[in-house]
């Protein structure tokens, strides 16, 4: 039987309610924006946990923009996971993909200060949850999961609400822990899951992040 979501919300109460059961120390939740953050919230709110984004920005083929030659996924400096197939079939030079990341990262950064985001939230030796409101081929938790394991995470859990059961399995062999609350087959649209499923400005996004911010201390104490 299909599990039918309220909303993103709901979604992430119910992934928040089986991560509980882990036992988990010391983690860190990482939402890919915009869709993931309000699951991502009530995780990070649920768990006590600090609740950052990690931006995704395709690398497309120059001429076939919908071909992804790679990505760019932010930190602290930003990783380039490249998709060595594709680049070889396109021919595309170092030249070619040092300009290709390097248009990527003005934009990247562009996105991070617009969510008020300074830099990463550090990750090595901790637990890594990895949150999106699903995944239907799971591109850019794919390309999130290789980047954050070049950071030496304690362990990489990704959460998502639903996915098809072949995107799932690709996650769970990338990651330490996957957490998919609902694996259909056929899988139809990611908005059947959800009874409210709107896009979601920047200024929400904005919102929720800014009520995980730490409170700045008075002053004379530190």
């Amino acid at each position: 039987m299909m599990v039918e979501f309220r909303d993103r919300s709901d979604a992430g109460k119910k992934l928040a309610a089986k991560l509980a059961t882990f036992g988990l120390t010391d983690p860190v939740v990482i939402a890919l924006p915009r869709g993931g953050v309000p699951v991502a919230a009530e995780i990070a709110r649920a768990l006590a946990a600090p609740l950052d984004l990690v931006i995704v920005r395709k690398l497309g083929a120059p001429g076939q923009p919908e071909l992804a030659a790679g990505a760019l996924v932010d930190g602290d400096p930003p990783d380039v996971v490249l998709n060595a197939d594709i680049v070889q079939a396109c021919g595309l030079s170092d030249a070619a993909l040092a300009q290709l990341v390097a248009h990527e990262r003005l934009e990247l950064e562009r996105r991070r200060r617009a969510f008020g985001r300074a830099r990463p939230v550090p990750v090595t030796g901790r637990t890594v949850i990895v949150v999106d409101d699903g995944a239907a081929t799971g591109a850019s938790m794919k390309a999130a999961i290789r980047a954050l394991r070049r950071r030496a995470p304690r362990e990489i859990i990704v959460a998502i609400p639903a996915a098809p059961r072949e995107t799932a399995a690709e996650l769970a062999a990338m990651a330490d822990r996957l957490v998919c609350l609902e694996q259909p087959a056929p899988f139809l649209a990611l908005g059947h899951h959800y009874r409210d499923f709107p896009q979601l400005p920047d200024e929400e996004v904005i919102a929720i992040l800014r009520r995980f911010e730490a409170p700045t201390p008075p002053d004379g104490v530190r």
